[in-house]
């Protein structure tokens, strides 16, 4: 097999609209959520060798997925211009090598909304699953705000292990993070020194934003993404008969009553 022929198949499977292509992204998607779901869990457990060979392991496999992507790219080093590539490469470096830090494995959540924002799979996504169209600004938002919370958890931890007593495992790290970004401020652990209190406050700043960006997003009224044939308004109301920015008249699928 040649490098040009390697190249197409591969391509057929991240890019592809064959079955074998669909099927092959919701598996990608299934590693990456099984991958956080290892992150979450192992951050919490303390170091052992089974831990260890699980790390190489997922190690192994995201760097094959990376690999890929790469193979597959027609301008494969403009994706070094991304955060999310560099993101990528550390959560690689810190599942093959657990002991250059092991919080740069939280970096790996990024890999999950990346994937839930590659057009190709949002545009199955909205195809496959009623719920994901109903609910797909919620599903957003609490992936952003995991994102943030895990990442902040990591980059908690890691620069206060060694320098305060009151962090003493990434449980201790998730809780300030928690009281941090809910202004709640128990007072209990606190980050000292000015690099403490920058990261204190990049907490409660932005997460702040991204908790009433849910709260918008459970309260405000469901909304469809179909775009209107005429202005091209792409959200409207489930029940919408009419665009209301031009009153075209809309054909908009749903299920039936329930």
């Amino acid at each position: 097999m040649t490098l040009t022929s390697l190249r197409s198949s591969v391509r057929g499977l991240y890019e592809g609209a064959t079955p074998s292509g669909v099927r092959f992204r919701y598996a990608l998607l299934a590693f990456d959520i099984v991958t956080v779901l290892f992150i979450i869990a192992t951050s919490f457990l303390p170091p052992s060798e089974i831990i260890e060979t699980l790390d190489v392991l997922f190690g192994m496999l995201l760097l094959a997925d990376f690999s890929a992507r790469l193979l597959v790219g027609r301008h494969p080093f403009r994706k070094f211009r991304q955060i999310a590539t560099w993101a990528d490469m550390v959560a690689i470096v810190s599942f093959l090598a657990p002991l250059a830090g092991e919080a740069g494995g939280f970096l790996r959540i990024l890999r999950t909304l990346g994937l839930l924002r590659d057009y190709q799979m949002l545009a199955r996504l909205r195809i496959d699953s009623s719920f994901f169209r109903r609910n797909e600004e919620v599903i957003f938002a609490v992936t952003n705000l995991a994102v943030f919370i895990f990442v902040m958890t990591g980059i908690v931890y890691e620069t206060q292990k060694f320098r305060n007593n009151e962090i003493h495992n990434y449980a201790d790290a998730l809780y300030f993070t928690v009281t941090a970004l809910t202004t709640t401020g128990f007072g209990d652990i606190t980050l000292p020194g000015t690099l403490g209190r920058l990261i204190t406050v990049v907490i409660m700043i932005f997460g702040v934003t991204l908790f009433f960006n849910l709260a918008r997003a459970l309260l405000s009224p469901s909304k469809v993404r179909f775009p209107c044939p005429a202005c091209g308004l792409q959200r409207h109301d489930a029940d919408a008969v009419h665009c209301k920015a031009c009153g075209t008249v809309l054909n908009i699928p749903d299920e039936g009553a329930t």
